[in-house]
């Protein structure tokens, strides 16, 4: 069970409930930092690598990542002069996807009259999983969706430096491994 779901609480056929004293939206749309790094390839290039991607859980969807910006290697997307509208976040402009002889129209989207609720989403584009050659989650590759935490507990390798303290005392200092990653 995930967030949005099966049973989740944000999914349609949810068991329980939220102890508020009015109703809930029909809709309800949940936003968050993955708090780890992802990383975009395709056309045998990284076309996006950012430790600052949002998840949006929407009712009956697999967890969408949204990256920065300034996270997109700059000129991999192009207008495609393509627009839809999401029931809940507006105007959605899409994108096509080019490297080197690499192209793939829809490629990427990006929410452009976000209401105000949905700020988390400024300034960001999601990547159509199935038109890119892969995701990474720190250093592993994710295999059929963006990760929901709320599914399964999933330990990455990393090649980055972690050190966790508690107040003045160190619990974890890790070194990453030698060699290729």
């Amino acid at each position: 069970m995930g967030l949005a779901w099966q049973q989740g609480p944000l999914a349609p056929g949810a068991i329980g409930r939220f102890l508020v004293p009015g109703p809930l939206p029909e809709r309800l749309l949940y936003a968050e930092p993955l708090r780890r790094r992802m990383r975009v390839r395709f056309g045998g290039a990284w076309i996006a690598d950012s430790e600052d991607v949002v998840l949006l859980h929407e009712p009956g969807r697999y967890p969408v990542a949204y990256f920065p910006l300034s996270a997109i290697t700059a000129g991999v997307l192009q207008a495609a002069g393509h627009t839809s509208r999401h029931a809940d976040l507006g105007l959605t402009s899409w994108y096509t996807a080019r490297v080197g002889e690499h192209s793939k129209s829809r490629a990427a989207w990006q929410h452009t009259e976000l209401p105000g609720y949905a700020s988390e989403l400024k300034g960001r584009v999601a990547f159509a999983w199935r038109a890119m050659d892969a995701f990474y989650e720190e250093d592993e590759r994710i295999v059929g969706h963006a990760p929901d935490a709320y599914h399964r507990i999933d330990i990455r390798q990393a090649v980055r430096h972690l050190l966790v303290r508690h107040q003045d005392r160190v619990i974890a200092d890790t070194t990453p491994p030698a060699g290729p990653v």
